[in-house]
């Protein structure tokens, strides 16, 4: 695999005086917290269990390099960030960190997250979590984004990856189970990403990423949002008919899911083109935040409230 090097394009901003709060802002917390919650949903849901420190280090190794891969991804990106509205003002971009320390900073977390993991788990879940971040850094912001409109298709696996190594923290393997939460992240991805590219599209077209907005246009992507749902859908109801889950979480996925086909519904069949009017797919982006958010939760309630 041929690896582009870092973009030079844009003239260094002058630098301002950085704190702990660009440092933070790196590791794209917002991100950060979805990737906590559903790494911890994978492993209270594993069968067995893990000392409550052992667990706690596991879910901050994976918080530390999801962070890591963050922080990888604007170093690399910093000229794309600066072009972009929603982006413009990261540390990057704003000048508050120069790229040297982001690297630094990223390498550093990343091999601190891997060895820690290892060390308080399993080689497993410390191989998966490098994976993890090798996938997101190097395969997912350096390959695929700045070439192909199914970037966000194939780099969906690098937000998949939390639950499997919760998981894998406590039981040292992976199963079919695990192997479904990987599916629904990773299937999740692509719509709920296509709703963000449709009224953000313009951003795509300054920075010239080929996101499948810009190009293949809006009315097959919203088209693709449907029929992507459709195999998430299947992925997140299965494990309550094939017994890795009870009547909590199988209640709960199928009403989140008819909901989440409802709104992809609506968005395949509308046919506003100004983003300010796109309320169909904002509507969509928002839900598919709490989707995930509910069906994890439905998930370990099943595990810890037992029903006669």
């Amino acid at each position: 695999m041929t690896l582009i090097p870092a973009p030079e394009t844009v003239a260094p901003t002058p630098a301002m005086p950085s704190d702990w709060r660009d440092l933070f802002a790196l590791t794209k917390p917002r991100v950060m917290t979805l990737v906590v919650f559903t790494a911890l949903c994978g492993l209270i849901a594993a069968p067995g269990g893990i000392h409550p420190i052992l667990g706690f280090t596991a879910i901050l190794c994976i918080a530390v390099g999801a962070g890591a891969a963050g922080a990888l991804n604007q170093w690399y990106e910093a000229d794309i960030d600066a072009k972009m509205k929603r982006t413009a003002s990261r540390p990057l971009p704003g000048g508050r960190v120069s790229r040297e320390s982001a690297l630094h900073f990223g390498v550093g977390l990343s091999f601190f997250s891997v060895i820690l993991m290892g060390v308080a788990t399993n080689v497993l879940a410390a191989a998966i979590l490098a994976f993890s971040i090798f996938f997101y850094a190097v395969v997912y912001t350096m390959w695929l984004k700045p070439r192909t409109a199914q970037n966000i298709v194939i780099g969906g696996a690098a937000g998949a990856f939390p639950p499997l190594i919760g998981w894998a923290a406590v039981t040292g393997d992976v199963t079919v189970m695990p192997a479904l939460l990987f599916a629904i992240i990773f299937l999740w991805t692509p719509p709920h990403f296509w709703a963000l590219s449709l009224f953000v599209k313009i951003d795509y077209e300054k920075a010239n990423i080929p996101m499948l907005p810009v190009v293949a246009g809006i009315a097959s992507t919203r088209r693709h949002i449907l029929l992507y749902t459709l195999p998430m859908v299947a992925a997140a109801i299965a494990p309550w008919p094939l017994g890795f889950a009870g009547p909590i979480y199988g209640a709960t996925s199928v009403a989140l899911n008819a909901v989440f086909l409802y709104f992809a519904l609506r968005v395949a069949m509308s046919r506003t083109t100004e983003p300010k009017d796109m309320k169909a797919e904002k509507k969509l982006f928002g839900f598919s935040i709490l989707y995930l958010f509910v069906l994890y939760a439905a998930l370990v309630a099943d595990r810890l409230v037992p029903l006669a």
